[in-house]
Parts: C-alpha cells; sequence; structure tokens
C-alpha cells in the first residue's frame, strides 16, 4: 500500500472538515470530487469569474448521493474579508485555490491580480489563523522561477518575476512564511508545473495548451506552436495535484510545513512531443487527425525555453510519487473532452 493509499484510507476512517476556495474550477473541482469520495465534508467557496456550476454537478453525479450531502457551497469572493473569516469557522484544513491564473491577463489587469492573489490569500491566511486551522495548502506556480537560467528547477532557485501572476505567486509564499513565523499557522506551498486534466477550460484567449489543442485539433482548426515545438515543459496531470494535496494536508513531519514544493512529473516534454502524442490519441477517434500538422509561429518574447521540475524535496518531505504519467493523463483527459466536443456544449 502507497503512502496516499494510507492517507486516503485514514481519511475515510476518520473525516476531516476542508475549506475548498476555487471548488467550481478545473483543480478546486477535481480536489472536490476526491474528498467527497473519502467521505469529507467539504465547503466551497467560488465567486464563478472562472469556475463553472456544471463542474459541480459532474461531481455530483460522480459521487454518492450521502456524499453529495456533505458538501455546502459558498458563492463569494476570497477579496470579502469578512466572507472569509466566516468559510473558515470549524475548518481542519484549507486548499486554497481561487487566484486569477492567467499571466497575459494579469499583464493586462495588474491591479485586479494583487487585489483577488494577494489580498485574496492574506484574508483567506488571516481567517485560517483566527479559526485555528490545522493545516493552509495554498496553490503556487512554477512562474516564480521567472528568469532563472536553469533547465531543472530545484526550489530555492528564485528568479526575477516575469508577470504580475508570477510576482503574486511569489508574495503568497512569502506572506504564508510571515504567517508561519509570526502566529504559528502550518502552511505548504505547492509550485504547480503546467496541470492538465478534466475540466479544464478549452475555451478563451487564456486556455492552458493541451486544452486549447485538443480543442483546435477535433474542430479542425489550426494549432499553433511558438518557434520550433523543442521548447519543454513538466506536463503535470491532475491526479498527481490532488495526491500531492491531500499528502500536504496531512504530513506528519514538522519540518515538511511551511515550505514550497514542485508539483510535476519531473520530466521534460517538448511541444512536437506534445502534438505527436495528442494526435496518435485523437487519430483513433477521427482518423483524419493523424495526418494534422501544427503551424509554427515565431517565438513569443519572455516565453522559457526549457522547464522541469525537480521534485525530489516533495518525495522526501511529503512523499509525493508521481502515479499518473503524461500519456495516461492525456487519455483520462480525453475521456472527458471527447463528449463535450460531441455535444458542442460550451464550444
Amino acid at each position: 500500500m502507497s503512502l496516499f493509499d494510507s492517507v486516503r484510507e485514514q481519511l475515510r476512517t476518520q473525516p476531516k472538515r476542508w475549506l475548498v476556495t476555487g471548488v467550481a474550477g478545473f483543480i478546486g473541482s477535481n480536489l472536490l470530487e476526491q474528498l467527497l469520495q473519502l467521505d469529507q465534508r467539504v465547503l466551497g467557496l467560488d465567486n464563478l469569474s472562472t469556475g463553472h456550476r456544471r463542474n459541480l454537478d459532474e461531481v455530483q453525479a460522480a459521487v454518492l448521493a450521502p456524499q453529495w450531502s456533505r458538501f455546502q457551497f459558498l458563492e463569494g469572493d476570497i477579496r470579502d474579508a469578512a466572507l472569509c473569516s466566516k468559510a473558515g469557522a470549524g475548518v481542519d484544513f484549507v486548499l486554497h485555490h481561487a487566484a486569477l491564473v492567467s499571466v497575459p491577463l494579469s499583464i493586462a489587469e495588474p491591479a485586479t491580480t494583487r487585489a483577488i492573489n494577494v489580498q485574496g490569500t492574506l484574508n483567506l491566511l488571516q481567517s485560517a489563523c483566527d479559526n485555528g486551522v490545522g493545516r493552509f495548502v495554498y496553490a503556487t506556480s512554477s512562474a516564480v522561477y521567472g528568469d532563472e537560467p536553469g533547465e531543472s528547477m530545484s526550489e530555492e532557485m528564485i528568479g526575477r518575476p516575469l508577470s504580475p501572476y508570477a510576482e503574486s505567486k511569489r508574495t503568497n509564499e512569502l506572506d504564508a512564511l510571515e504567517f508561519a513565523r509570526r502566529h504559528g499557522l502550518a502552511t505548504v506551498g505547492l509550485r504547480y508545473f503546467n496541470v492538465f486534466g478534466p475540466r479544464q477550460d478549452p475555451n478563451g484567449a487564456y486556455a492552458a495548451v493541451i486544452p486549447k489543442w485538443i480543442h483546435a485539433l477535433l474542430r479542425n482548426e489550426p494549432v499553433q506552436i511558438f518557434g520550433d515545438g523543442e521548447t519543454t515543459r513538466d506536463f503535470c496531470p491532475i491526479d498527481n495535484v490532488v495526491q500531492a494535496n491531500l499528502l500536504a494536508a496531512t504530513a506528519p513531519k514538522p519540518e515538511a510545513l511551511n515550505h514550497a514544493y514542485n508539483i510535476a512529473c519531473g520530466e521534460r516534454t517538448s511541444l512536437n512531443q506534445l502534438f505527436a502524442m495528442l494526435r496518435q490519441l485523437l487519430g483513433r477517434h477521427n482518423p483524419a487527425i493523424a495526418s494534422r500538422e501544427p503551424e509554427y509561429c515565431d517565438f513569443r518574447p519572455g516565453d522559457v525555453r526549457h522547464s522541469r521540475a525537480d521534485i525530489t524535496r516533495a518525495r522526501q518531505m511529503l512523499g509525493y510519487a508521481p502515479e499518473q504519467t503524461v500519456s495516461a493523463g492525456l487519455e483520462s483527459a480525453l475521456k472527458w473532452y471527447l463528449p463535450l466536443a460531441n455535444q458542442r456544449t460550451g464550444w
């Protein structure tokens, strides 16, 4: 039995109360589904600006009726300090994922980014402190590495932020450390690298590359690759992120607390490789896709050439062991995207 299996079994026998912010979003709704399947009590907070009620509907369909009855939804904004204070009452663990997550949008709207990502997180940290929350787990990002020139990122390698989004996430990490030092709040930051999976929205100008490409291939639209396609990323299936959150919330080692950890697969996948995998998988459902070719465009200013996470610290301190590979994660994601494409709902 893996450590993750042991944690899930322990939670089943000793249920806790969780606050999940951004619960109607991509990552938040996947966390909700896992927690309810483990018979946990969950309060979800979301203002539905980028999250969707349909994600909550899907979770309801995926769990048993008694499990769904353990979920309470609170519609609201993390910029509302009073609401955050109310949401933290009686909570054992916070999984904080509400944020403005688009780098281009953060450049267009830096003040909004700071208000949501920085002040909103401060409101939740204060609420957790005031309400005696046992553990505050929060989403940060590989964007904090900024212009760090290394190709394999370890946690101590912090560069100059390249966007207001990156700056806000680095500020979250510093604020969490301050609450730990001054108030004894137990925090864990999770630096995500290119997370993907079911319920990741393929629409909009700021959609992530995997859902955007799936959307384009299924609709016979052009797939654009910026540069020569040899740019690499450490793509991380959502199942691995769910594992990391539960391990971070329950990690027994005191020395594991008040740090940020890389969460990824620890592997590099080029954009050309990614396109080939998607083309092969989708070609099983539509043979015409198997012969598609991408359109190559100029490199975008500011794009990082290579990015891979060193996940040694997360393995050692949290017991993190990514169970789903990129290829397996793509197959799982397609089980969600294909019916959506057939229905043309929201596409």
